[in-house]
């Protein structure tokens, strides 16, 4: 857990990885022990079209000395790998129990079968899959979008999703942003990103509700505190080099490159209608806040 320096509690939870229930190489106690190692609060096991509760492996709450969001990851391809005839994967968390899909499910399908079982559907690495707007638009009922994903970052710079997030505002549709690991190997390849939850407590379903309620940011380690202040949008983060004021705007965006910034400030445009932040530090890690509708 981060306090703030405004006393606030900020839990790291890594939301999206894979354990022996699938493709990943760890078992899920041994993923549980790792992350608690490294500092995490919670994890969510998100293993290929395996709910981890009906896989047997812990009935929620907390292994290994870490706290468990249940999680799956489907990936519902209409053609195998050939992302021209269609490719997406969604990861479900937080279901109350095993979403009820049919063999062949369609993306609604899925999408309607996490929330009907209580989750959140989560668009997973959107540049992997070549995920278009229309991909998107055509669909109802996603709860966040994974603006970056490490593992698709190294195999194949595919991780960052800013344009499609940025193109999706434009259109009135504000998902909030996770940065996930995807993590499979756990020998230094799969890379950093999780989330940082304002939340009560690290219990599952505290961790859940602050994140509904949009009460997190993305980042790969980088600490990041956006706040709208009247007719300015403010940020307070950790030591970086360079701030991103992102908008609808398509020229005089505020961009501040110095050494060592802590704060930044940018005025709010007349015709702005959504803006959101990215900050990097001095060795390249990012973060990234959720959208600001104006």
């Amino acid at each position: 857990m981060l306090i703030d320096k405004w006393g606030n509690n900020w839990y790291k939870v890594a939301l999206h990885l894979h354990t022996t229930g699938s493709d990943g190489s760890l078992t899920p106690e041994q993923t549980a022990q790792l992350y608690a190692k490294d500092g995490f609060d919670a994890i969510a096991i998100t293993d290929h079209w395996g709910y981890y509760r009906d896989r047997g492996y812990h009935d929620g709450g907390e292994l290994g000395g870490i706290k468990i969001i249940s999680g799956v990851e489907y990936s519902v391809n209409t053609c195998g790998r050939d992302t021209i005839k269609g490719v997406m994967h969604i990861v479900g968390l937080g279901a109350k129990h095993q979403p009820i899909v049919s063999e062949n499910p369609t993306r609604q399908e899925v999408i309607d079968a996490i929330r009907d079982a209580g989750g959140m559907a989560v668009l997973a690495h959107p540049v992997w899959s070549k995920t278009t707007i229309a991909d998107v638009k055509e669909l109802d009922g996603f709860s966040m979008v994974e603006i970056y994903n490490s593992i698709c970052d190294r195999d194949g710079q595919t991780g960052y999703s800013g344009y499609l997030i940025d193109v999706l505002a434009n259109e009135g549709i504000y998902l909030p942003l996770t940065a996930t690991q995807d993590a499979h190997y756990y020998d230094g390849r799969d890379g950093i990103g999780y989330v940082m939850v304002n939340a009560k407590s690290d219990l599952p379903e505290d961790i859940l509700e602050a994140i509904v309620k949009k009460n997190f940011y993305a980042t790969q380690g980088p600490e990041l505190y956006v706040r709208r202040q009247g007719n300015k949008i403010v940020v307070d983060c950790s030591e970086c080099e360079r701030v991103d004021f992102i908008s609808n705007s398509s020229g005089g965006n505020k961009v501040v490159i110095e050494e060592n910034i802590t704060y930044a400030e940018c005025e709010i445009n007349e015709w702005e209608k959504w803006i959101r932040v990215e900050i990097r530090d001095k060795e390249g890690k990012c973060a990234w806040s959720n959208i600001f509708v104006i």
